[in-house]
């Protein structure tokens, strides 16, 4: 017996009011920029008394293509040090072209700056990981990360700065 799910697409697309219901579909992956830096090679992959101390940087920017299609950039940038040396320096910028029908416009930024990285996350986090592995380190495995969080605090932000005028004074 066929399972009647009219009701609930109906009220999907109610939502909307288009009659379409929401879509995000992923069109390509890339690696736009890859580096790494193993400045003191082939001395710095020697033992060492203690694990370097590692900063991770991650951002997000999206960028729409048509009406439809959006760019979105994860750049993610790993730096490990003993002291003030370098051991290593990974930088990635992993982007996906992404298609995005019938959402209500107050759901669009969300979308794009949560949902979106955090498809593409992983695959960054691969490559992170196979770069320092071939560069003579233990693999660097990335966190995971918390997409929802960096949206809010940059939005946060941004409010924090439309509050203040050019001259530096509170509106």
């Amino acid at each position: 017996m066929a399972k009647d799910t009219t009701k609930g697409d109906a009220a999907a697309t109610e939502a909307k009011g288009n009659g379409e219901a929401p879509s995000l579909n992923v069109l390509a992956q890339y690696i736009k920029d890859l580096s790494f830096e193993n400045p003191g090679a082939p001395k710095s992959l020697g033992p060492r008394e203690k694990a370097p101390q590692i900063n991770i940087n991650v951002n997000v920017n999206a960028n729409p293509l048509s009406e439809t299609e959006f760019d979105v950039v994860l750049t993610m940038n790993a730096e490990a040090k003993t002291g003030e040396t370098v051991v290593f320096n990974v930088e990635l910028t992993y982007g996906g072209v992404f298609r995005v029908a019938n959402f209500p416009q107050e759901h669009m930024l969300p979308l794009l700056f949560i949902e979106c990285p955090r498809i593409l996350f992983p695959f960054a986090r691969q490559i992170i990981a196979d770069a320092t592995r071939n560069g003579g380190f233990p693999p660097l495995l990335v966190d995971p990360i918390d997409f929802a969080q960096m949206f809010q605090q940059r939005m946060a932000e941004e409010n924090t700065k439309a509050q203040v005028s050019p001259a530096g004074q509170v509106n």
